[in-house]
């Protein structure tokens, strides 16, 4: 008699529930680790301009090619929209690194990298952000902020101390 396959949906479902707890780490970290480098790079953190794989090296040569994206604004504008996606790349980087308000950093710099994506487009073209895999990075931080739990974050530990701390309190009845 010929064995006969059969599926096991409980199994099948651990299994995506443990694929998916390490894609989500994966993800959070792969991101984090791009955004805090980068941001870290612009201040000369990893080094100076030319040396090797530093990319800016300092803020001078980071903000010249910030202002060749963002070509079609004032330069006053550029530089501070520079800044504050400098700021906001090291702020994002270090939450998803941490795994602290998991969902607001990753939807934070998927608009961020989406802007960036829109505006490399408008300076230099389609392909610039294609080639550079911005829009897969903003898509990606997208996909992050859906998920519904991360594993091995500050903000599951948080969440597992609130339930314990809550299902601890007495019930209070009101005479």
């Amino acid at each position: 008699m010929p064995q006969r396959f059969t599926f096991d949906a409980s199994k099948q479902n651990l299994r995506m529930k443990r694929y998916s707890a390490l894609a989500q780490l994966y993800l959070r970290l792969a991101l984090g680790t791009g955004f805090t480098v980068l941001a870290l790079d612009r201040v000369g953190v990893w080094g100076h301009y030319g040396d090797t794989y530093v990319s800016w090296g300092d803020w001078h040569h980071f903000s010249a090619y910030a202002h060749q994206v963002m070509g079609f604004l004032p330069y006053s504008i550029a530089e501070v929209l520079a800044v504050l996606a400098s700021v906001a790349e090291l702020v994002f980087g270090v939450l998803l690194l941490t795994g602290f308000h998991t969902r607001k950093a990753a939807m934070g710099s998927a608009l961020l990298t989406f802007c960036f994506s829109v505006s490399m487009a408008i300076s230099f073209g389609i392909t610039s952000p294609i080639n550079y895999s911005v829009f897969t990075v903003s898509a990606a931080s997208f996909l992050l902020a859906g998920i519904p739990e991360y594993k091995w974050s500050i903000d599951q530990f948080l969440l597992k101390h609130r339930l314990q701390h809550e299902s601890i309190q007495p019930v209070r009845t009101t005479a």
